[in-house]
């Protein structure tokens, strides 16, 4: 089975986007998907993958499984995280004060390069941190 990137994107209209990129050549479709939360967008976009899947199947086509891996933008990791990790715990973990954060969650502003790399670091960090603790 194919492991391949699917990157999550928030549109300007506020809206999330899934999609496989169009260069990438080891599935023979193409799917994406939408909603307006990045639940709704990996949803529909996991659902595309099986309606795909079938309508191969329907019409004796060869069809390529895949195993996909999330990529966010800043704006979409924060809006799904956030479910999961108060914007106070997140300017905490990365040194970004609050606003800010919640201004790349609603698009207002756009993260730098130097920003997202901060940000990207320090949610590894943790997670490498977590990935360490056993409990007795």
């Amino acid at each position: 089975m194919n492991k391949v990137s699917a990157f999550i994107e928030r549109g300007n209209d506020g809206t999330y986007g899934v999609y496989v990129d169009p260069e990438d050549n080891s599935l023979n479709y193409g799917i994406h998907g939408e909603g307006t939360t990045v639940k709704e967008a990996i949803e529909d976009f996991e659902a595309a993958y099986e309606e795909m899947k079938s309508l191969h199947k329907e019409t004796g086509k060869n069809f390529v499984e895949a195993e996909f891996e999330y990529h966010y933008d800043t704006a979409s990791f924060l809006n799904f995280y956030t479910n999961y990790f108060s914007l106070a715990g997140l300017s905490r973990l990365t040194g970004i004060h609050q606003g800010q954060l919640s201004h790349y969650i609603t698009g207002v502003r756009k993260p730098s390069k130097q920003t997202i790399q901060k940000i990207d670091a320090s949610i590894h960090n943790f997670a490498n941190n977590l990935h360490q603790v056993q409990f007795v």
